[in-house]
């Protein structure tokens, strides 16, 4: 039995050609010289170039790369802060010393919650992403699950830990009173010698909460919304001192000469407060126990003076107050 091939047209070009290649022409050339000697081949001939055809398109299949195996997709920590609450955490228009930027904005974070955010993420392989929230809605967020942890300089108090959960603590955070070198106060060697003054400090905090109260006659106006707030009160005069924390208030006298600060620790005349409203937490969604074990395994390899150092560093680095 005779098949009659039809005509084709064979190339060559300049190219270097790999071993299928090679075989490819090779089988074109044969073809090539079957037609244009224009006779009849017989079917043997057909059935072994046939086989060379199939021999060639397998080689060239098994010569196609497999395609790349998907690269494993790195999970976002998303952390809340406010962002305005130096030397914790604060804005900046860049990234210098380290800062991260915050999300849906083209500003940049940084201060001693961050860089405890940036151990956390890297311990556990995750992409930080820094989120800005005000101070009421930090929790709430977390509840949502618009964030996955809070790092705010929050007191690990029972009624928190009602609504979240906590790691260890990650800082330790004394309570101090912080007013103006001429003020009246300037003196105060105790709780006591703060009687009859005006007062005021950030809403939702230990420091308004249960440090206030302890004042004998103190005149306490509504809290402020955010340190920040708090600390233009006491610049204005509006106020007669505030209270906060030794971190806040270090940040403080660093970019205004004319505060003083008043620590009565150590004191029989002092704020009294539990060690849960000193000792500063990480929160995390309740239930969220992965997330905590990672948090909670950074800090265990963290010791005080390590604290210190990270606290002392961010209140160096910080920007002036606004």
């Amino acid at each position: 039995m005779l098949w009659t091939v039809t005509k084709v047209e064979s190339y060559h070009d300049d190219r270097t050609v790999s071993s299928y290649d090679f075989m490819e022409l090779f089988i074109r050339e044969k073809l090539l010289f079957f037609c244009e000697n224009e006779r009849m081949i017989p079917m043997k001939k057909i059935s072994a170039l046939l086989l060379m055809v199939l021999l060639v398109l397998t080689l060239s299949a098994c010569n196609t790369p497999a395609p790349a195996a998907p690269q494993p997709q790195v999970k976002t920590l998303r952390v809340a802060m406010e962002c305005g609450y130096a030397p914790y955490n604060w804005s900046q228009e860049n990234d210098a010393n380290g800062a991260v930027a915050i999300a849906d904005s083209k500003n940049f974070a940084n201060g001693y919650d961050v860089s405890m955010a940036k151990l956390i993420a890297e311990a556990g392989g995750y992409q930080l992403q820094i989120v800005r929230l005000d101070w009421d809605s930090l929790i709430p967020a977390l509840q949502s699950g618009e964030v996955d942890a809070v790092i705010a300089g929050q007191s690990i108090t029972a009624e928190r830990l009602e609504q979240v959960d906590f790691s260890d603590p990650y800082y330790y955070a004394s309570i101090v009173t912080l007013t103006n070198k001429d003020s009246i106060y300037a003196k105060a060697k105790g709780l006591s010698d703060l009687a009859g003054g005006t007062a005021t400090s950030q809403l939702g905090t230990v420091w308004y909460d249960v440090c206030l109260p302890q004042i004998e006659n103190a005149n306490i106006l509504p809290a402020q919304e955010s340190a920040p707030s708090m600390l233009v009160a006491l610049n204005s005069k509006a106020v007669d001192y505030v209270v906060c924390d030794l971190p806040t208030a270090m940040a403080a006298v660093q970019v205004n000469e004319n505060l003083v600060i008043l620590d009565f620790t150590g004191t029989e005349d002092d704020f009294e407060v539990s060690e849960e409203e000193v000792n500063l937490g990480i929160s995390v969604k309740k239930g969220n126990t992965q997330l905590l074990e990672v948090i909670n395994g950074v800090l265990s390899e963290l010791t005080v003076e390590d604290f210190e150092e990270m606290m002392d560093a961010a209140i160096a680095i910080q920007p002036l107050s606004e």
